[in-house]
């Protein structure tokens, strides 16, 4: 769905296009657009890997995303390439599912995702008040779910399924939060 948002100052126009359902999807603290990153729910982006392999195996061995890609995902979002102006703490070019928990780095399982979480509102010196829904706050939770595979508390698919659904009810579940 696509808006125009026309505002004039003095004389002069100016017409903004954007994706709002891209925009939205790609603020901190939002999950991914499923219609541009499905995650675990796309095979493609699940690798064929053991419990035992996945517990001995570090994720600098297979990350791989190029800088293309990286750029491809933000373009997808509707973002300029790692766009500061959004979030002054920048975004990662986050895997949905995880290579922690058994997923590859196709580009369906990408998204952009900021450091700074959604805005709450502003304190009394004009700062924003930022939630903990960001990149930090999911990789906690992607580092807490290997743990439990790896000491067999969860399954590898069970893992996948969480964070790909939705990482933050996901994150409440397993640190056990209450709203």
């Amino acid at each position: 769905m696509k808006y125009f948002l026309l505002s004039a100052v003095g004389t002069f126009c100016s017409l903004v296009i954007c994706c709002s359902q891209a925009k939205a999807a790609a603020l901190g603290g939002e999950l991914p657009n499923p219609a541009f990153t499905p995650c675990a729910n796309d095979p493609a982006v699940v690798r064929i890997v053991t419990k035992e392999e996945l517990c001995s195996t570090k994720t600098s061995t297979i990350r791989n995303v190029t800088a293309t890609e990286k750029k491809l995902v933000f373009m997808e979002y509707g973002l300029p390439y790692n766009d500061k102006s959004v979030c002054a703490k920048g975004y990662e070019v986050d895997h949905c599912c995880s290579l922690e928990l058994g997923c590859n780095n196709d580009i369906h399982n990408l998204w952009p995702q900021s450091y700074c979480g959604q805005i709450l509102g502003f304190d009394a010196n004009g700062d924003p008040i930022l939630d903990k829904w960001n990149a930090t706050t999911k990789d906690k939770l992607e580092n807490e779910l290997h743990r439990e595979i790896c000491s067999g508390r969860i399954t590898i698919q069970a893992a996948q399924k969480c964070i790909s659904t939705n990482w933050i009810e996901c994150y409440k579940e397993t640190f056990r939060e209450e709203e």
